[in-house]
């Protein structure tokens, strides 16, 4: 792999030098490891592979349907399930308005980087995430089915796999952090790659709750070498897997972020490659490029699950 790549990727979620005492990383080794209450482990086969998450179904009756999030590189499972404030988890969230909510380690992360410590590619991603889905579905009841919210690289995957879903059961794919164009010169030298590095991940301090960093670093993980690779493919991919996705789609932009292009001339290409799909792109303020781990989670959820209601309300009107 080049150096660009390896010092792009390796950046992913890792706190800059913190001015506050109270924002500072923890120290190698501690761990702050709390949970939303209902949050459980969970494994899942998926194809011979296991792969390992977090789970949390609603109290009373069985969930409406599954929201399974897909986290971005460099990041686990956690991601959704943010610790620093009582608003950020999206399990908790989602499981008060009655859905299932599973946030997966990716194939590489987690469990599964004993197993696949190179990795998968997005197209052995899509497979495996399909392969635990089933398994996930002979064990679980799942509703109207599963919408997928990714961000980051899981945007790449949870495009890839509903591109290649042959069974219909994904039924919208709700996306943050990842468009199809970088904004990010992956060629620059990686010493200013790194120095640029805090502001592409987090943007200004003030979007994100006290001890935010020292929560978030337990959620770490270094990104497989296969995925490194396949870094700056995305925009030769996209076109292939977009032409392919038959279920709506939404697109989250934060106000702070910066890895990829948003304008409007860009955000109209995008959609342009959606051509079989209903396309939806919103902006959320006062967030950076993490914005589940930011004041703006709960926002951003809300929006997320709306998003799900909506598709479910026109799964009703349709009947049988």
């Amino acid at each position: 792999m080049s150096a660009k790549e390896t010092t792009v990727a390796t950046q992913q979620g890792q706190q800059g030098q913190q001015t506050e005492q109270a924002q500072r990383p923890p120290a190698p080794g501690r761990t702050l490891a709390t949970r939303t209450s209902g949050v459980t482990d969970i494994t899942l086969d998926a194809g011979g592979i296991t792969l390992s998450g977090l789970h949390i179904a609603p109290d009373g009756p069985p969930p409406r349907a599954v929201v399974v999030a897909v986290h971005g590189g460099g990041m686990t499972a956690g991601y959704f399930d943010g610790q620093a404030h009582p608003s950020v988890s999206l399990l908790g969230l989602g499981a008060s308005l009655g859905f299932a909510v599973l946030s997966l380690d990716r194939p590489g992360y987690g469990r599964s980087a004993r197993e696949i410590p190179e990795g998968q590619s997005l197209a052995e991603q899509s497979a495996t995430l399909h392969a635990a889905l089933d398994d996930y579905a002979r064990r679980f009841p799942t509703g109207a089915g599963f919408l997928l919210v990714a961000h980051s690289f899981g945007g790449k995957v949870a495009l890839t796999a509903t591109a290649d879903d042959v069974c219909d059961r994904i039924i919208g794919v709700d996306v943050s952090g990842c468009g199809h164009r970088y904004a990010v010169d992956l060629g620059e030298p990686p010493g200013d790659l790194a120095r640029e590095s805090w502001k592409w991940h987090w943007g200004p301090l003030r979007l994100y709750p006290p001890n935010s960093f020292r929560y978030s670093r337990p959620l770490l993980a270094p990104m497989p070498p296969v995925e490194l690779r396949e870094l700056g493919q995305w925009s030769e991919l996209f076109p292939g897997v977009a032409a392919r996705v038959r279920v709506p789609v939404r697109f989250t932009f934060a106000e702070y972020e910066n890895w990829w292009l948003h304008d409007t001339d860009t955000l109209t290409e995008l959609a342009g490659h959606l051509r079989s799909a209903r396309v939806t792109v919103d902006r959320q303020p006062d967030a950076g490029h993490n914005i589940s781990l930011g004041w703006a989670a709960r926002s951003y959820h809300l929006r997320v699950l709306g998003f799900l209601e909506e598709l479910l309300a026109c799964r009703e009107q349709a009947g049988p």
